[in-house]
């Protein structure tokens, strides 16, 4: 079974680098997806109260016979619970659907800061579950620079991952260099931009080259970068091709050949605008 590496974050938590996410994973099969990742080899599950999946989850991880101490566990803050006494209630609420006294990393899913809740204000609930030891890290989702510098300015906490959009055609590094200035990682969502960097021409010859998909590759060029990555895939056969990334190696001119694919381009909402809040 591969290696997976692992970062530390800032306050000394690891990380593995690789994870199964569950984004638009129906819970009715979530805990069945989630049972095959870890069989894979997986140890990092990300999900999010937005997802309705978290129990699934936490059967899975029942199910498994795996220790909990060995399964890295990420979920985020739905956005309509942003005021401190909803987000202490909403994160009783995610540890009562994973039933476990605890998460690794909790995040802010998205800033919101358009709205007339501040996220600054969520933030600091967010300091508080951690100061109780029941998520052992806390961090924030769609943050810009300058959400996150608010947060450095006014809290006392730097957060300990920024989960962003980042792939091949949106390689985000504004985002990326201040989080590696401040010690925020990284985390990538939308690692291979839903599929559309698949068919790209660069990337194709650089699969062709090392003997592996395009989507390795993507997921390669990542990891080489130093993001956290989480593809989802109900497949089990790209469940396990996706996990394959750690015997072979991408040249300096490959990363740099694939960095320059940016187009700018996302898939998702943009951060500084979206004010989605769940009915």
């Amino acid at each position: 079974m591969s290696t997976v590496p692992t970062l530390t974050l800032n306050n000394g938590v690891v990380i593995p680098q690789l994870g199964f996410g569950v984004y638009q994973v129906d819970p009715a099969e979530t805990k069945d997806a989630t049972l095959a990742a870890l069989e894979v080899g997986y140890r990092h599950i990300d999900t999010a109260e937005m997802y309705g999946n978290e129990a699934g989850v936490g059967e899975a991880i029942r199910a498994s016979g795996i220790d909990r101490s060995e399964i890295f566990v990420t979920s985020k803050l739905n956005n309509g619970f942003h005021r401190r006494d909803d987000a202490l209630k909403a994160f009783d609420g995610t540890l009562d659907e994973l039933k476990s006294d605890y998460v690794d990393l909790f995040l802010i899913h998205w800033p919101l800061p358009t709205t007339d809740v501040d996220y600054v204000e969520t933030w600091k609930a967010l300091e508080e579950i951690a100061a109780t030891g029941r998520a052992k890290a806390i961090g924030v989702s769609n943050f810009q620079p300058a959400h996150l510098q608010r947060l450095l300015d006014e809290t006392g906490t730097v957060p300990a991952v920024n989960q962003i959009e980042v792939h091949p055609y949106l390689v985000n590094d504004e985002v990326r260099a201040f989080g590696e200035q401040h010690g925020i990682v990284t985390e990538a969502w939308s690692p291979i931009a839903q599929g559309k960097v698949l068919d790209d021409p660069t990337l194709t010859e650089i699969a062709e080259r090392v003997g592996k998909s395009t989507a390795q590759v993507t997921l390669r060029w990542h990891v080489q970068r130093g993001d956290v990555i989480f593809p989802k895939s109900v497949t089990r056969k790209r469940v396990e091709e996706n996990f394959d990334l750690f015997d072979f190696e991408l040249t300096d001119a490959d990363v740099t050949a694939i960095t320059a694919l940016d187009k700018g381009e996302r898939t998702g909402p943009d951060p500084d605008t979206f004010d989605y809040i769940p009915s």
